[in-house]
C-alpha cells in the first residue's frame, strides 16, 4: 500500500497526463512484473523512474501496441541511458599513464536487463539522447563517445534541472566532442609547441635547477588560452589566476607573455635592481599584462603571487574578483573571472579548498562561478593518490556546492580545449563554479633535482618512455593532413632558436627587477617609509559633518518596524551626541561614515560584524517579521561611496585571504577583516605570515587591509584573552606593517581614517577593546574628532612635570586599571603614558615624552605575561632607554583559567607599577 501511495502522489506531482489516467496500467506494468520477486525491488523503482524520465521528455509512456514487455525493455534502456550518465566517468579512458581502477558494476547491458539479443532492436529511447528511435548498439555507441572516452563528467547530482539538461543537452547533442578546423588545430599545435618547446629549452639551460616544471600537462597551455578566447567573446574583460609553482614559469611566458630574457635572467640574476626588495623564486612570483585575443578583443590577465603554501592563493584571487567586479564592472559577474589552477593531492586534502568553495554562492563573497583547473600528476611529491585521500576523485570536493566535474584525459588536446569552451559557457551561463581535473603525469620528481623512482619505479618506467603532448598531436595532426612532421620539427627547431636568442637578451640585464603587482591602481601612493610616520596625518571632521552623519545613522525609515530594543539603542546614541561624549560604537561608525560620505568605500567582514561580537557595532538592523535588514550607513548621503557589512561564515583562513584580495584590488577603500576574537586569527595564519606581513618585500604588493582583533585580559581564560600582539610585532621590520592599540573612541576613528587619508598602503593591526566598550570612562568628546589625528603616544593628562619620579609606558585597558589607582589613592609622582601605536615604534614622540619629565626611571606594564605582548619587542628596540617591565609571569598559556587567580595577578601587576611599599613609606614620614 506505500508503494501505491507513493505512486499516486508521483504521478500527481509530475503530471503526467497518460499515466495519471491509466494508473491501473502503470501499476501492472511497473509492479506486479517485478514486485513479485523481492530482489527486484530496487531495480524495478529505477525503471519505473526512468518512465517518468521518457514521459518528462514528452514521449508516449504506454504507447499503442507496446507490451508489457516491450514497455519493460524500454524502461531497461532508459535506465541504462541513466547509467551512463550518473556512472559513465567511472569507465573512461582518460588516464594515460595508468590503467584505471575497477569499479562494479559496470555499465554492461546485462546489468540493466538487457542482452546481446536487444542489440540489434530499435528503442523509442534513443530520443532521451537526441538521436530519435535507434538500435540499442547504436545507443550504446553513442552513450560510450559522449561519456566514457577521452572526458568523463559528474553533474546529475546538480539540483536544478535546467542545468542538468543544459549538460545533457550540450553533450549528447555532439558526443562531448567537436570538430575543430584546419586553422584550430594549427593554433592548438603552437601552444603545445611554446609549452614544450619552453620546458625543454630551461631544462638544457638550467640543468638541475628548480622550475617545477609543466612536463606532462602541457595541454594546460592550448586549454588557458580557450579559455582566454571563448571567456572574451562571451564577455570577460579580466581574469584574475591563481595556481602553484607547477607550471607557473609556463604560464607567465606563454598566456601572460612575460618576457622570456627575464624568467631566464630570474635563473642566474645576482641582484635587484631596487635595494629594498627581498624578493622571491621565480615561481613564486605574480604578472600582469593585457592581451589580445583572435579577434581582436582585449583581455586583462593577473597571475597572484603566491608562496608555497599550496592552496593559499585561492580566497586571494576570490575576493580581488570579487572587488575588481564591485569596484570596475559595476557588479557585473560577466566581466571578470577566476581561474584556479590547483594540483591534485593538494584540492584533495587543504582544508582552505572547502572554505573557499563554501564561500562561493554566500551573498557577501560570491564571484560569479570559478573555473578550477587540476593539474593531477597522480602524485603528492612522493605520495601515490591512493594515500593522498578517501575519495574516489580529488575534485570530490566539488560536490559541496553540487558543481559540475570533468574528468579529461591531458593527452588529449582537443577534448580538453573542448572541455574548457564547454566549461567557459557553463560558467556565463549559470555563474557557479566548475571544475576540470586533467589527468596527465609529472616527468621528473617533485622537482627537477628530486628523483622519482625511489618511491614510483613502475609509474616512472611508464613516464620515461611516454611522448610528450605535442609529439602526440604532431602525429594526429599529420594523420589528419594538417601538417606534416617534418612542418612540424621545423617549426619546433624555430622556437628553440627564438629561445635562445632571447636568452642572449637576458645575458644584457644587468639588474632583476621586480615589476609591481597592480602598476595602475598603486601609482598614486608612495613606498612605505619610516620619515612618513613622523608626519601626522590630519584625519579631523567638521562638528558639522559629524552631526549630519550621525543623524543619518541614527534615523531609521517610518516605514519599516523594528525590534523594540532597537528604539533604545538609537535613542542611547542619540543622546551621546546631544552630551558630546561618544563612545567606541559612535566613533566607529562615524569613521566608517564620514569616509563613504567622502567617496572611500568600505567594507568589513567577519564571524557577526553586523551586531559585533560584543553587540556593540548593531551596523544592520532586522525589520520585524522579517528576514530584511536596513543598513543604516548606506543611506548617509545621495552621493556616497559604497558600504557593506557581511557575516562571514565559520572561517578565518579563506575570509582573511579573501579580504586581503579584496583590499588589494581597492586601495581607496577602507576593508577590514574582524575577528570574533582576537586569538582566532592564529586559524589564519598562513595568510598572515605569507601575505599581509612579507608581500611587500617579497613581491613589492601593497596592501591597506585592516584587522580588527579583539584583545584584553579580563579573567576570560588562554583562548579568549589574547590576541597575540608578539606575533605581529615578531613579524614586523622594515615598515612592512602597522600595530596599534588605540585606547579611546577618537584615536580610533582617526586610525581608521589614517589608513585611507596618508599616502602609503600598508596593513593596519587593531587590538581592539572588549569590557572598554562601555567603560564609562572610555568616551571622547567630540572636539576630539575635529581635530588633528591619530596620537601615536598620549601623555598623562594629569601628570606634574615638576614632580614626576617615573614613566610608565602601557597601552589598552590596563591604562584604565592603572589610572583608577593612581587617582584613588592620590599618586602625583608617576606619570602613565599610553603608548597606542607598536609598531613602526613612534620613537619621536617617546623621546619627547621622555625628555618632558626629565626622568630615567622608566617602566613597560603590560597586562600580557612577559614573554607575549609588545614587551619582547620594546626591550629590543628600546634597550637603550634602560627600561624595565612589569607583566605577568612568563608562560606557555596566554591567560589562567580561574578568575580569581587572574585578579590576583593583576592586582599585583598595579601593585608593582606603583611600587606600593615606597608609597606607603613616603606617606608616614
Amino acid at each position: 500500500m506505500f508503494s501505491l501511495h507513493l505512486l499516486d502522489n508521483t504521478i500527481k506531482m509530475d503530471k503526467f497526463s497518460w499515466v495519471g489516467s491509466h494508473e491501473n496500467e502503470v501499476i501492472d506494468d511497473l509492479y506486479k512484473t517485478y514486485l513479485k520477486n523481492p530482489d527486484a525491488l530496487e531495480k524495478s523503482w529505477q525503471h519505473f523512474f526512468a518512465g517518468f524520465e521518457l514521459a518528462r521528455a514528452g514521449f508516449p509512456v504506454k504507447p499503442s501496441g507496446f507490451t508489457g514487455t516491450e514497455m519493460n525493455k524500454e524502461f531497461a534502456v532508459l535506465s541504462l541511458i541513466h547509467g551512463y550518465r550518473q556512472r559513465g566517468h567511472l569507465f573512461t579512458r582518460t588516464n594515460p599513464v595508468r590503467a584505471r581502477r575497477k569499479y562494479v558494476p559496470t555499465l554492461d547491458i546485462e546489468n540493466f536487463g538487457l542482452g546481446k539479443e536487444d542489440l540489434n532492436r530499435t528503442f523509442q529511447a534513443g530520443n532521451d539522447i537526441g538521436i530519435g528511435p535507434a538500435r540499442l548498439s547504436d545507443i550504446v555507441e553513442h552513450l560510450e563517445a559522449t561519456y566514457c572516452r577521452s572526458i568523463g563528467v559528474e553533474y546529475v547530482y546538480m539540483r536544478k534541472p535546467e542545468v542538468v539538461e543544459w549538460m545533457k543537452e550540450k553533450m549528447e547533442s555532439c558526443r562531448n566532442s567537436r570538430e575543430f578546423s584546419e586553422e584550430e588545430r594549427k593554433d592548438i599545435f603552437y601552444h603545445l609547441k611554446l609549452a614544450v618547446g619552453f620546458e625543454s629549452y630551461i631544462h638544457k639551460k638550467f640543468p638541475g635547477q628548480k622550475r617545477f616544471s609543466l612536463e606532462g600537462a602541457e595541454s594546460l597551455i592550448p586549454s588557458l588560452d580557450a579559455i582566454i578566447e571563448r571567456g572574451a567573446e562571451l564577455g570577460i574583460e579580466e581574469f584574475v589566476l591563481g595556481m602553484a609553482h607547477r607550471g607557473r614559469l609556463n604560464v607567465l611566458a606563454n598566456i601572460l607573455a612575460k618576457p622570456y630574457e627575464n624568467i631566464f635572467k630570474e635563473f642566474y640574476g645576482r641582484e635587484y635592481e631596487e635595494d629594498i626588495w627581498n624578493g622571491d623564486v621565480k615561481y613564486h612570483l605574480g604578472y600582469e599584462d593585457e592581451v589580445t585575443t583572435h579577434v581582436g578583443k582585449k583581455v586583462k590577465l593577473k597571475l597572484m603571487p603566491n608562496p608555497s603554501h599550496l592552496e593559499t592563493v585561492c580566497p586571494i584571487v576570490q575576493g580581488m574578483v570579487r572587488s575588481r567586479i564591485q569596484s570596475v564592472y559595476h557588479g557585473d559577474y560577466s566581466k571578470a573571472a577566476a581561474i584556479i589552477i590547483h594540483g591534485d593531492a593538494a584540492i584533495a586534502a587543504q582544508g582552505v579548498v572547502y572554505e573557499t568553495i563554501q564561500m562561493s554562492q554566500l551573498k557577501g563573497y560570491k564571484t560569479g562561478g570559478t573555473i578550477h583547473l587540476v593539474i593531477n600528476n597522480q602524485v603528492g611529491f612522493t605520495t601515490s593518490y591512493l594515500d593522498a585521500r578517501s575519495s574516489t576523485y580529488c575534485t570530490d570536493v566539488a560536490k559541496v556546492t553540487r558543481s559540475p566535474v570533468f574528468h579529461v584525459n591531458g593527452d588529449d588536446v582537443e577534448a580538453l580545449v573542448y572541455t574548457i569552451i564547454l566549461a567557459m559557457e557553463f560558467r556565463q551561463k549559470f555563474q557557479t563554479d566548475v571544475f576540470i581535473d586533467i589527468l596527465c603525469y609529472r616527468k621528473y620528481g617533485h622537482n627537477e633535482g628530486d628523483e622519482p623512482r625511489f618511491t614510483q619505479p613502475l609509474l616512472y618506467q611508464v613516464i620515461s618512455k611516454h611522448p610528450n603532448p605535442r609529439d602526440i598531436y604532431a602525429g594526429k595532426l599529420e594523420k589528419l593532413g594538417v601538417m606534416t612532421q617534418e612542418k612540424a620539427r621545423q617549426e619546433i627547431r624555430n622556437f628553440d632558436r627564438f629561445l635562445e636568442e632571447k636568452y642572449k637578451a637576458s645575458e644584457k640585464i644587468e639588474k632583476l627587477k621586480i615589476r609591481k603587482f597592480l602598476l595602475n591602481e598603486y601609482e598614486s601612493y608612495e613606498m612605505p617609509s619610516k620619515s612618513m610616520f613622523d608626519q601626522s596625518v590630519d584625519t579631523g571632521v567638521s562638528a558639522d559633518m559629524l552631526m549630519a552623519t550621525a543623524e543619518k545613522f541614527n534615523t531609521l525609515p517610518d516605514n519599516l518596524t523594528f525590534f523594540k530594543k532597537v528604539n533604545r539603542i538609537l535613542s542611547d546614541r542619540r543622546m551621546m551626541v546631544f552630551d558630546h561624549r561618544l563612545d567606541w560604537a559612535m566613533a566607529e561608525l562615524l569613521a566608517y561614515g564620514t569616509l563613504v560620505a567622502e567617496g572611500h568605500p568600505v567594507r568589513l567582514s567577519g564571524q557577526d560584524s553586523e551586531r559585533g561580537t560584543f553587540a556593540h557595532r548593531h551596523a544592520s538592523f532586522v525589520v520585524e517579521g522579517t528576514d530584511e535588514k536596513y543598513f543604516p550607513l548606506k543611506h548617509v548621503s545621495d552621493n556616497q561611496a559604497s558600504f557593506h557589512v557581511f557575516n562571514s561564515l565559520l572561517s578565518e583562513y579563506a575570509v582573511l585571504g579573501f579580504e586581503y584580495g579584496y583590499a588589494l584590488a581597492q586601495p581607496n577603500g577602507l576593508t577590514i577583516w574582524e575577528a570574533q576574537f582576537g586569538d582566532f586569527h592564529n586559524v589564519a595564519q598562513v595568510v598572515i605570515d605569507q601575505y599581509i606581513t612579507s608581500a611587500f618585500e617579497k613581491w613589492g604588493m601593497m596592501n591597506n587591509l585592516v584587522l580588527l582583533l579583539p584583545h584584553g585580559y579580563e579573567g576570560q581564560g588562554p583562548e579568549h584573552s589574547s590576541a597575540r600582539i608578539e606575533r605581529f610585532l615578531e613579524l614586523a621590520a622594515n615598515n612592512n606593517i602597522q600595530v596599534a592599540m588605540p585606547s579611546t573612541p577618537a584615536n580610533m576613528f582617526h586610525l581608521l581614517r589614517r589608513q585611507v587619508k596618508m599616502k602609503m598602503r600598508l596593513p593596519l593591526i587593531v587590538f581592539t577593546p572588549k569590557s572598554l566598550l562601555r567603560h564609562p570612562q572610555v568616551v571622547s568628546a567630540i572636539d576630539d574628532f575635529t581635530r588633528g589625528g591619530f596620537r601615536e603616544v598620549i601623555d598623562d593628562p594629569f601628570a606634574d612635570p615638576q614632580t614626576i619620579e617615573k614613566i610608565v609606558f602601557t597601552s589598552g585597558r590596563l591604562y584604565y586599571d592603572l589610572l583608577k589607582y593612581k587617582l584613588e589613592k592620590g599618586i602625583s609622582h608617576v606619570a602613565i603614558v599610553r603608548l597606542e601605536q607598536f609598531y613602526p615604534i613612534p620613537n619621536r614622540q617617546i623621546n619627547q615624552i621622555i625628555r618632558k619629565y626629565n626622568t630615567t626611571t622608566l617602566v613597560w606594564a603590560q597586562d600580557e605575561p612577559e614573554n607575549m605582548g609588545a614587551w619582547p619587542l620594546l626591550s629590543r628596540k628600546l634597550e637603550c632607554l634602560g627600561m624595565k617591565v612589569v607583566a605577568r609571569p612568563e608562560s606557555a598559556s596566554p591567560a589562567v583559567g580561574l578568575m580569581e587567580i587572574h585578579t590576583r595577578v593583576l592586582n599585583q601587576i598595579v601593585d608593582n607599577v606603583f611600587d606600593v611599599k615606597e608609597i606607603v613609606a613616603n606617606k608616614n614620614v
